[in-house]
């Protein structure tokens, strides 16, 4: 199994506390997700947010439903989260969230590591580009959601 990694990161004008509470309510996905993926939450909300939770979701990925559950397994407000894929159509989805302060804001970074099948035929065109547009989506909806402030 090959395993890949994709890193990303943004610097948004709040505190950690702030951002990494927007990140613990699992709710907030929807609006941090692509329309194209007809993203659903399945898990019941409110979702308490901790080491062990299970979220369960719905999507399409290239217009094939998918089932995706994900486990928090490591929780430490207001800096670090990694959640794992524990059913979805990766091999491995290990995805580290981790909020630093920096002048006078946050430095939000996202590490993932995956891996997937047919990886020598599928990473290239489909995978790796259909990742870095969902990150893409997702940067410029914190950008609007939280715009950096004017002096």
């Amino acid at each position: 199994m090959r395993v890949r990694e994709f890193s990303t990161e943004l610097w948004l004008p709040l505190p950690p506390a702030e951002l990494f509470e927007f990140f613990g309510d699992a709710g907030n996905l929807d609006a941090l997700t692509p329309p194209w993926l007809n993203f659903h939450i399945v898990t019941p909300r409110p979702i308490p947010m901790h080491a062990g939770t299970l979220i369960d979701y719905r999507l399409r990925v290239r217009g094939l439903p998918i089932r995706w559950r994900t486990r928090i397994n490591e929780w430490q407000p207001p800096f670090r989260f990694v959640d794992e894929q524990l059913r979805g159509p990766y091999r491995l989805w290990i995805h580290e969230h981790t909020f630093e302060a920096r002048d006078g804001g946050t430095l939000a970074k996202d590490h993932v590591r995956y891996a997937v099948p047919f990886d020598w035929l599928t990473h290239r065109w489909l995978v790796r580009p259909d990742i870095e547009k969902i990150f893409r989506y997702r940067t410029e909806a914190l950008q609007r959601r939280f715009p950096a402030r004017k002096c």
